[in-house]
């Protein structure tokens, strides 16, 4: 039994790689794809709204139906829907390129369901593994995602560097061996039963608690900030800085999951009081936004991109921490309710990234001002909305001050009767 256990807790930690291989290969093709497939920059910061908005959808579903929804069975799955959307995004394009975006944005949206579902059950269901610090352990579940975004940049770019960008769908479909290694090891795995949790009414009763309102409002701005940076900083270091494309996925985004999973694995270890190292996280990212995107050094900037991922490493995950402490019961339910927060942020940030920078291209006003600063409209944007959606970093960094005064909060009435 013990074996098994360990077993599903493998599981977790692998399937937690996946979402790292859904949620960070995508923006590194982003440039492969406007050039192979003529694609705008709001496009592609459209298949990253698809890519959360899918996951939004799924957290949503289980925040409402929790009580209804098989969560052991639910967790199976999770891989292997990852795999069939790799594999629909890999080989569909190929065979019918004159609606390639279609079969992308179709690929995206299944294994980003998949995704969700991770979102949702990996973190309970870890939970529900008896542990003596059940707070390192979920760092330590976070950190498998993080380092699982260090290999993803480092084999897709090595793949495509050695191979080149038009053989990019086989760089995918060998990823894909990592959501069946996880489909496989969930089979035989005995998987806990997490508590569905939120009470009679799903996970309505919990939005009447304030701690829970001010968890949602963390991970919203932590889900920005990470992805923010994490989705753009390969295009950004590229287009903005003049660095290679290699060199910028390898010092800006791997470097950037490297020190993302430094951050989590430390707290995994060490950590401890976990509002003060998430308020100070946040406005740490404040300051490293505004050093990346006002600097005219490649290196600084590269810096900057790369110590984002330290500063913001707890943001998501320690949201989570801080909430169970308060809302013991909250099961399933909450984190679903709190998957939704960081998705949302996750989804809509990027996409407003890319917004921007296409408006300053088509705007003459935008152009006048690049003109002036002897940069291009599209660096302008790229540097404008970078500076611009770092706001989000000072709402999380206050959000999280306010929660560490009202740790007192009693759970809504329906979480209390669930725990009874």
């Amino acid at each position: 039994m013990e074996k098994r256990r360990r077993q599903a807790l493998f599981a977790c930690f692998t399937t937690c790689i996946s979402m790292a291989v859904t949620g960070y290969l995508t923006p590194l093709l982003f440039l492969t794809f406007r050039e192979k497939f003529s694609l705008s920059y709001s496009l592609l910061g459209l298949l990253v709204v698809i890519n959360f908005g899918s996951q939004l959808t799924v957290d949503l579903i289980y925040s409402a139906f929790s009580k209804h929804l098989d969560p052991v069975k639910s967790v199976r799955m999770t891989p292997v829907v990852m795999t069939a959307g790799l594999l629909i995004f890999a080989v569909m394009p190929n065979l019918d390129p004159a609606r390639a975006y279609l079969w992308l944005a179709l690929g995206t949206l299944i294994f980003s369901a998949g995704c969700g579902l991770a979102e949702v059950l990996l973190s309970p269901t870890v939970a529900s593994i008896p542990s003596k610090n059940p707070g390192r352990l979920m760092a330590a579940l976070h950190s498998s995602f993080a380092w699982g975004v260090v290999f993803t940049v480092i084999f897709a770019t090595v793949f495509i560097r050695i191979f080149s960008a038009d053989l990019w769908y086989l760089a995918v479909i060998c990823l894909t061996a990592i959501p069946v290694a996880a489909s496989v090891m969930f089979a035989g795995a005995d998987i806990p039963r997490p508590e569905r949790g939120g009470g009679g009414s799903g996970g309505a009763g919990l939005l009447k608690n304030r701690s829970m309102l001010l968890a949602v409002v963390m991970i919203f701005c932590g889900g920005a900030t990470e992805a923010m940076m994490s989705q753009w900083s390969s295009s950004y270091l590229e287009v903005v800085m003049g660095i290679p494309k290699v060199v910028g996925d390898i010092l800006g985004v791997a470097l950037f999951g490297a020190m993302l999973g430094l951050g989590r694995t430390l707290y995994a270890a060490f950590g401890k009081n976990i509002i003060k190292t998430v308020s100070l996280g946040f406005f740490a990212c404040f300051f490293l936004y505004a050093v990346a995107a006002l600097s005219r050094l490649p290196a600084l900037a590269v810096a900057a991109c790369a110590l984002t991922g330290f500063c913001v490493s707890m943001t998501w995950p320690g949201s989570l921490i801080a909430l169970s402490e308060r809302i013991p019961g909250g099961g399933v339910a909450m984190y679903a309710m709190m998957a939704a927060g960081g998705d949302l942020g996750s989804s809509l940030c990027p996409q407003l990234l890319g917004v921007i920078t296409d408006a300053f291209m088509a705007s003459d006003s935008g152009s006048s001002a690049a003109e002036k600063l002897s940069i291009s409209a599209e660096q302008l944007g790229m540097r404008a909305g970078l500076l611009m959606l770092s706001v989000f970093t000072l709402i999380g960094g206050a959000a999280a001050l306010i929660l560490a005064k009202t740790s007192s909060s009693p759970a809504s009435p329906e979480v209390q009767n669930e725990q009874k």
